[in-house]
């Protein structure tokens, strides 16, 4: 028992360090990441200053990191890779490194390359590059690396010398599962809603911090018989502010409304913004949607997946309130194989969707087009 809560330990201190390094590298601060055979110092391209760039290139001889989405919009081959590595030429300034990652730029900075791409000499050096980009992602930033190489030997020197933290790509590979492996219940308090007074909010989160997720429970409902749940993921500008470019605020109204027609049920309330990117690359996604991109073509450009939502929390919270059928109200067919695949049964697709407006005419049309939903 000993051994087995001094491991506990172990893993719990190491996804508070990827914490912390995802923090760093949210306030500009690069990290040292290390691998079974090689370490890399990592930062962000899309915080790319000057003053960065100089002091990055007294630790070695930078490269460019990017997504094989990014990879694919700006002509690279990627071979199939998820992280493909860019020789990162020393008359590339800030600016057109900022340029590279962030597709907001584009217009501005039509002409990049061309690039020469670094195939990873083994498994252990793609899963190291692979683990730095699931970094950025985890820290919510766009998934693009200005980095050096470094050998295994220098990689705890270097990180002492310059006061950076360091990560191994073990523990970011294992994240996402140590999290859910640990998260638990935190708060519950009574919360009458609008439309149904006899609501219960619960609050989910890992014991090594992060985000927190929410379930309301309305009503009693009974394990014995599939509840009707609704998943929905966060959406500050559709659901606190009303935005007219998505469907979300109708949907988590509507989703409250069937509830409490049907006198109990369950809303999950996850901490996945913009289909999992964050709020700041949502917004990113809302400029190249001005410029006459849809919904999942944005995505793509900035780096990201068509959908970088997992469904681990969500089953996670289910089998915690003691949930294992459910009716699921969506229109979205990944949602249920999602769902299933982790374990949870879902009896019935209840029916989910809302009249278009001018404003999001076009991105209703391109979930049902191109993501498969049911509209």
């Amino acid at each position: 028992m000993a051994i087995e809560n001094s491991f506990i330990h172990t893993q719990l201190r190491e996804q508070v360090a990827i914490d912390r390094a995802a923090d760093d590298l949210r306030r500009g601060l690069p990290v040292v990441l290390i691998g079974d055979d090689a370490a890399l110092v990592a930062f962000p391209a899309g915080l790319t200053e000057e003053g960065h760039l100089r002091r990055i290139k007294e630790l070695g001889v930078p490269q460019l990191l990017i997504s094989r989405e990014r990879a694919a919009i700006l002509k690279i081959h990627h071979k199939g890779h998820e992280a493909v590595r860019l020789v990162c030429p020393n008359s590339l300034t800030a600016s057109d490194i900022r340029a590279v990652v962030d597709p907001t730029a584009d217009l501005a900075s039509p002409l990049k390359g061309p690039f020469t791409v670094i195939e990873p000499a083994s498994s252990a050096q793609e899963a190291l590059v692979g683990a730095a980009l699931m970094l950025l992602k985890i820290a919510r930033l766009l998934p693009g690396v200005l980095m050096v190489p470094l050998d295994l030997s220098r990689a705890e020197s270097t990180a002492a010398e310059n006061g950076l933290l360091t990560v191994k790509v073990a523990s970011v590979t294992a994240y996402d599962q140590t999290t859910l492996n640990h998260m638990g219940e935190v708060a519950r308090a009574r919360l009458p809603v609008l439309g149904a007074e006899n609501g219960t909010i619960v609050a989910f989160r890992s014991q090594t911090g992060g985000l927190e997720h929410f379930a309301l429970v309305i009503g009693d409902p009974s394990p014995s018989k599939p509840v009707l749940v609704r998943l929905h993921s966060e959406c500050f500008t559709g659901d606190a502010l009303g935005s007219l470019k998505c469907d979300c605020g109708n949907q988590l109204r509507g989703a409250l409304e069937a509830i409490a027609r049907e006198g109990s049920g369950i809303l999950l309330y996850l901490a996945q913004e913009g289909r999992g990117i964050g709020l700041v690359a949502k917004l990113k996604a809302y400029t190249l949607q001005d410029q006459g991109y849809d919904t999942v073509d944005a995505n793509l450009r900035l780096g990201f997946a068509t959908d970088e939502r997992t469904f681990g929390p969500a089953s996670a919270m289910l089998r915690h309130l003691g949930f294992h059928r459910i009716r699921l109200l969506t229109n979205n067919p990944e949602k249920v194989a999602g769902l299933e695949a982790e374990g949870i049964a879902v009896t019935e697709r209840v029916a989910h969707k809302f009249p278009a407006n001018p404003h999001n005419a076009h991105y209703l049309e391109t979930k049902r087009d191109k993501t498969g939903h049911f509209l």
